[in-house]
C-alpha cells in the first residue's frame, strides 16, 4: 500500500528532524510513502531544519505557506498535492508516535471497502493538566453535540482516504472536526488506541481559549451541515 504522510508545522524546528528521523526508522524498509511537511508561516528555524532534511530524505516534500493560516489550511494544502491515495496526517510536536502507523495500515486493510477514517486515540497522555482538562472538556461537549462517537477528535494521527478528505467541505479549524464531518460524507469511523509522548521542545500551539472557546461558532457550524446532508435514494430507469 502506497500513502502519503501528511504534517503540519509551526515553530517545531527542534522537533522536526528527530520526526523525520522516527518515521524513516520505522516506515524506509517495509513501506512507499512520501512525507509532505507544510510549514504554516514558522517564525523560527524550521525552514532551515527542513531544507537540510530534503537533503537527506528522498522521500520528503516541503510547502511552506507565506504566513501562518492554520493547521487545517496546512493539511488541506498538504493532501491536496499528495500523490497517493491513502493519506495518514501526524503532528509536528513529536507527542505522535511513529510506530502506530504499522498498525493503523493493517488496521485500514482488514476493513471491508468504502471509505473509512481511522482516528488515534490518545491513552496514558503526557499533556499538563490544563491541556487534558481542556481537551476533555471539548471532547465532551462536541461528542453530546455530534454524536460523532469519537473520544479523541484532538488526536493528530489519522488515516483515510485522500478522495474522502477532499470531499469535506474546507474552512478554518476544520481539523478538529475530521471524524463528524466524514460521517456526514458518508464514511465509517474507528477510533484506535495510541501512543502518546510529552513535547520535548517548545510549547503546545494550544490552549483553553483556542481550543474549547474559539470552537463553539465551528462546532455549532459542523452542528447545521449535518442537518442540511442531502441524501437521496435513486434509482435509474431501464
Amino acid at each position: 500500500m502506497q500513502f502519503s504522510v501528511v504534517i503540519p508545522v509551526y515553530n517545531e524546528a527542534d522537533n522536526i528532524l528527530p520526526l523525520l528521523e522516527e518515521i524513516t526508522a520505522v516506515l524506509d524498509v517495509d513501506y512507499e510513502f512520501e512525507v509532505i511537511v507544510v510549514d504554516d508561516g514558522s517564525e523560527d528555524a524550521t525552514s532551515e531544519q527542513l531544507s537540510q532534511a530534503r537533503n537527506r530524505f528522498a522521500w520528503l516534500r516541503v510547502l511552506k505557506h507565506a504566513r501562518r493560516c492554520g493547521q487545517s489550511a496546512a493539511l488541506v494544502s498538504g493532501v491536496a498535492v499528495a500523490k497517493d491515495g491513502i493519506i495518514i496526517t501526524m503532528d509536528g510536536d513529536g507527542q505522535n508516535d511513529p510506530a502506530d502507523i504499522p498498525g493503523f495500515l493493517e488496521q485500514y486493510e482488514k476493513q471491508p471497502g468504502g471509505w473509512l477514517m481511522l482516528t488515534g486515540q490518545r491513552v496514558k497522555r503526557q499533556d499538563s493538566l490544563v491541556t487534558r482538562w481542556s481537551s476533555r472538556l471539548a471532547n465532551g461537549i462536541r461528542r453530546s453535540v455530534l454524536a460523532d462517537a469519537t473520544p479523541d477528535t484532538g488526536c493528530g494521527l489519522k488515516l483515510f482516504p485522500r478522495s474522502l478528505f477532499m470531499a469535506l467541505p474546507t474552512f478554518n479549524h476544520m481539523h478538529r472536526f475530521l471524524p463528524a464531518l466524514a460521517q456526514r460524507a458518508g464514511a465509517q469511523t474507528l477510533s484506535i488506541p495510541v501512543n502518546t509522548r510529552p513535547r520535548k521542545h517548545g510549547l503546545s500551539k494550544y490552549g483553553i481559549n483556542n481550543r474549547l472557546w474559539a470552537g463553539i461558532i465551528d462546532l455549532l457550524g459542523v452542528f447545521w451541515l449535518q442537518r442540511r446532508r442531502m441524501q437521496a435514494d435513486v434509482t435509474e430507469l431501464k
